[in-house]
């Protein structure tokens, strides 16, 4: 595994570091205050080829490696955290499935236009009553002839507000549990295809989250992807690749909440001196960047994995842990060096405080992946 980025590797970073501060970046804060939906944003983001990073350029894609992916995910998330955690669905739990388990025809019809930004895709796993338990989804799907019946709703939707397909997961048998989950790409103008108000939340306010339901949606079986009880598995490998993606963003929002600690530190005095030149703020820095980059590197090692092994789910898992919770850990210590000024929604430390909470938690709890992790250590090394 190296360490050192390629050129082009490089030339994105910067690209896509420009795009942030440039469009991205004027409007985070009205992003959150609003919860409106950035997506003048992310056509933009498409023309860039950011919303299809690692999908096959004969596909519709950027044709780049994870790592490549990564990076771009912790520039957007270093500004905005909903315009980063938007990319990252459509690029890892949409795109990459399709790319792995879609047919060829299934290819051109739906992850051409995603992965080209001409469509905006979502993923519809988590149920009330199936969140860590995805193996307990209720909804379910009853062939009928060379159709499937679908019923059911789902639950803390990533773009489902503006999402123009949908990855979805229904049972053809609840008695068969995991067994029975299959998986289909499905149009939102799909008749008995609908989605409730948009959620507003503690962060990422922009990430479009609502509910979604089925009501007697008729699906062809054309639009199946994988085999019949496939979803599963289908399901547990792209959270794999989607895990790689939120470490990224928490990367990239606590690098955000870093800086803007920095800057803070410099420019604040008291008793007659910058905060900077006191040892408690040092100490505080230092940290900080010190659990940057080994999240940073985590998470590139994870990508490195990724692209190199068939699994990769205790990379994926252990990134996304520590890169949650360091996030967590830097941006509360960023609202503490600017002190009352950091509750203000004045200064962009709050949100990013906020934001960082919900990366331990969605695509996998921290508990789910330490039980990832130990599985690992205890039964497959």
């Amino acid at each position: 595994m190296h360490i050192e980025l390629s050129d082009e590797q490089k030339m994105l970073r910067e690209e896509v570091r420009r795009f942030a501060a440039e469009v991205v970046k004027p409007i985070a804060k009205e992003v959150d205050a609003d919860g409106l939906f950035p997506i003048d944003s992310i056509r933009q983001a498409g023309e860039l080829g950011l919303m299809g990073v690692s999908v096959p350029e004969e596909w519709g894609g950027a044709g780049m490696d994870p790592l490549s992916y990564c990076l771009a995910i912790e520039e957007i998330s270093a500004v905005c955290g909903s315009t980063g955690v938007i990319l990252s669905v459509n690029n890892s739990l949409v795109c990459d499935p399709l790319v792995k388990w879609a047919d060829d025809e299934q290819k051109e019809r739906w992850l051409k236009p995603l992965a080209a930004g001409e469509r905006l895709g979502c993923f519809g796993l988590t149920e009330p009553g199936a969140g860590s338990d995805a193996a307990a989804l209720r909804s379910s799907a009853v062939r009928d002839g060379d159709e499937y019946v679908i019923n059911g709703n789902k639950v803390f939707i990533t773009n489902g507000t503006h999402a123009d397909t949908a990855l979805i997961f229904a049972t053809v048998d609840p008695e068969e549990k995991h067994r029975g989950i299959t998986a289909f790409i499905v149009d939102k103008d799909t008749p008995g295809y609908s989605h409730g108000h948009h959620e507003y939340k503690l962060g990422v306010n922009g990430s479009g989250t609502t509910e979604l339901s089925f009501e007697d949606m008729r699906v062809p079986a054309s639009q199946r992807i994988g085999a019949e009880g496939d979803g599963f598995k289908i399901a547990m490998s792209t959270l794999d690749g989607g895990r790689v993606g939120i470490a990224a963003q928490a990367v990239g929002i606590a690098r955000g909440a870093f800086h803007e600690a920095v800057d803070y530190a410099k420019e604040r005095e008291q008793f007659g001196t910058s905060i900077s030149n006191f040892q408690a703020i040092q100490h505080y820095l230092a940290d900080m960047s010190t659990e940057l980059d080994a999240a940073r590197l985590l998470t590139w090692k994870a990508a490195w994995a990724k692209e190199n092994r068939s699994r990769y789910s205790l990379e994926a898992a252990q990134a996304k842990l520590f890169s949650s919770e360091m996030a967590q850990r830097v941006t509360n210590l960023a609202v503490q060096i600017h002190g009352g000024y950091g509750y203000i929604r004045e200064y962009n430390v709050e949100r990013y405080f906020r934001d960082a909470r919900i990366t331990e938690i969605y695509e996998g709890t921290s508990e789910i992946q330490k039980l990832v992790i130990a599985d690992w250590i205890l039964n497959k090394s």
